[in-house]
């Protein structure tokens, strides 16, 4: 896994608060993402893991701070040129999959990958449909491509998720919990996938309950409780060495 020092995001004092300030989702939130990095989040539920990530891509608007995202301010109004921020098209670069799948029903498979490279990037419907095969082809569901969504599993369901945010080629790709809906015998075909993206260089920041991935798949882990990072640090320290006593007794329990 080639890990660089060039800095992807940059996460500067993020606040995300509700109740005019009475919950803190986010409480002061710093962290850079580099291109190459698997940055695992993990922590109790409620702890604003989730937040963070969805924070990100402006899905969740923060109260105060910045995210810089390939240089530019994507908290900001106007982007360096003065004019009014497209945060679209920043999102575009910004790959996300959920719990649940949030496929069309009424699409094919075929249909629900091709749909953003076609509308979004103006991609001609032939090379959308190529490229779509060719990642269905990755993940073991190049025949499924005239299937709808109802006719796949929670597993598949999930794989088709994740091949339809890289069709659009992005240059991260978030994971909100991406096994915490699907019955744990379909977990590992999706954990695979994102095993298999890791090797192959994508940045990634991934909120999980799966410590496992985190040990062997991330290169940095990053323990959230009550809105703030308590620790972070490789997965071999945050897992055998843990110092925040916090973070001790949330292993205690989880491993």
């Amino acid at each position: 896994m080639s890990v660089t020092n060039d800095k992807l995001i940059q996460v500067k004092d993020l606040k995300k608060h509700y109740n005019k300030g009475a919950i803190k989702a986010l409480d002061g939130v710093s962290l850079d993402i580099n291109k190459g990095d698997v940055m695992v989040i993990i922590g109790p539920s409620g702890s604003g893991k989730s937040t963070f990530l969805r924070s990100l891509n402006l899905l969740e608007v923060p109260t105060s701070g910045q995210i810089i995202f390939e240089g530019v301010d994507i908290t900001q109004k106007k982007g360096p040129d003065g004019k009014k921020l497209d945060i679209d098209k920043h999102r575009q670069k910004m790959g996300m999959v959920f719990q649940h799948f949030n496929l069309f029903p009424h699409k094919t498979i075929l249909q629900n990958m091709t749909l953003a490279p076609m509308k979004v990037k103006g991609v001609p419907q032939a090379e959308a449909e190529a490229k779509a095969i060719e990642l269905l082809d990755r993940v073991g569901l190049a025949d499924r491509a005239g299937a709808y969504p109802i006719q796949l599993s929670g597993g598949q369901k999930q794989r088709v998720a994740i091949v339809r945010a890289l069709a659009m080629e992005p240059d991260v790709m978030l994971f909100d919990e991406p096994t915490s809906a699907l019955d744990p015998e379909m977990v590992g075909e999706v954990l695979d996938v994102m095993k298999r993206l890791a090797r192959n260089g994508m940045t990634m920041a991934v909120v999980t309950h799966e410590m496992g991935f985190a040990r062997e798949v991330g290169n940095r882990v990053v323990f959230m409780d009550e809105g703030k990072i308590l620790e972070e640090g490789t997965p071999w320290a945050v897992f055998n060495n843990p110092q925040n006593p916090r973070l001790q007794d949330f292993l205690s329990k989880v491993l």
